[in-house]
């Protein structure tokens, strides 16, 4: 009996010992890119958080210039903050009828990590226009990268679905590239210390709200955002608990009848 008893408490406390002290699961966010400056550009973003603190982006979107590169980034910030997608009507703050980079950051915010296709990705790489996707013949773009922890900027993973994917590239003058003539020079690549870079190129020509930007609990997982739902900071509190509330509950039974026995005995009468 004794040795019976000794093997459900050890078991107990093992049972204790593996509980898990964080979620494991990947973390995954979607976006839909819908079209800005009227550049008919659609597709999907997705972004996983990886366990091991990686980040994978897949990118799906057609409608693009043919042939062309298209910056592309997500935006916002590593601290949190309501950020959406700009439109035209709203946001063209000089009425020119064209929504420049700068127009759209006031929604979407700063460029917080760039989505090359190589190397580095820090906000100094926003216009590294050898390193972005190139659309094909048909204006599709099919983007997929890893970047590894050691490449993620602090502050992305933690808020994940308060961040937006924007696409950057629109032909105004429909001659299948990007020049100088259609709308002069980009003030925000001149900002940024590139001189002769085209409007055309920095302009956005698609945005995807990641879902559950802007909520007041923003979205760590779950059936709604595609991942699996992620543990609430209680969670292996209670879980702790209950193996706990197991282990007495062991001591207690395997108690009980050592002590009734013993009850039993002192209750006999005296032999005569």
């Amino acid at each position: 009996m004794t040795k019976l008893r000794n093997a459900f408490i050890l078991a107990s406390a093992g049972a204790l010992l593996c509980l898990p002290t964080s979620a494991a699961a990947d973390t995954t966010v979607k976006a839909k890119l819908v079209a800005i400056n009227d550049s008919g550009v659609s597709g999907t973003a997705t972004v996983t958080a990886m366990d091991d603190g990686g980040v994978k982006v897949v990118i799906k979107a057609e409608g693009h210039v043919p042939g062309t590169f298209h910056a592309q980034h997500v935006h916002g910030t590593g601290h949190g903050g309501h950020f959406s997608c700009p439109t035209l009507k709203a946001n063209d703050k000089d009425g020119d009828g064209v929504l420049t980079n700068e127009e759209g950051m006031g929604e979407y915010g700063a460029i917080f990590f760039p989505l090359t296709t190589k190397g580095s990705a820090t906000p100094q790489d926003a216009l590294a226009a050898d390193r972005m996707p190139v659309a094909d013949a048909q204006g599709r773009i099919s983007y997929e990268r890893t970047f590894p922890a050691d490449v993620v900027p602090d502050g992305l993973v933690e808020h994940l679905s308060e961040l937006h994917v924007v696409q950057h590239g629109i032909d105004y003058n429909d001659n299948k590239k990007y020049d100088l003539e259609a709308l002069g020079p980009s003030t925000f690549a001149e900002n940024a210390g590139k001189t002769g870079v085209p409007e055309e190129a920095t302009n956005p020509a698609a945005c995807g709200v990641v879902q559950g930007a802007g909520a007041a609990d923003p979205a760590r997982g779950g059936v709604e955002t595609g991942g699996t739902p992620a543990s609430g900071p209680d969670e292996p509190l209670a879980a702790a608990g209950a193996a706990l509330l197991l282990l007495a509950a062991g001591v207690a039974f395997w108690r009980r009848p050592v002590r009734a026995a013993t009850v039993a005995a002192d209750d006999r009468p005296a032999s005569r």
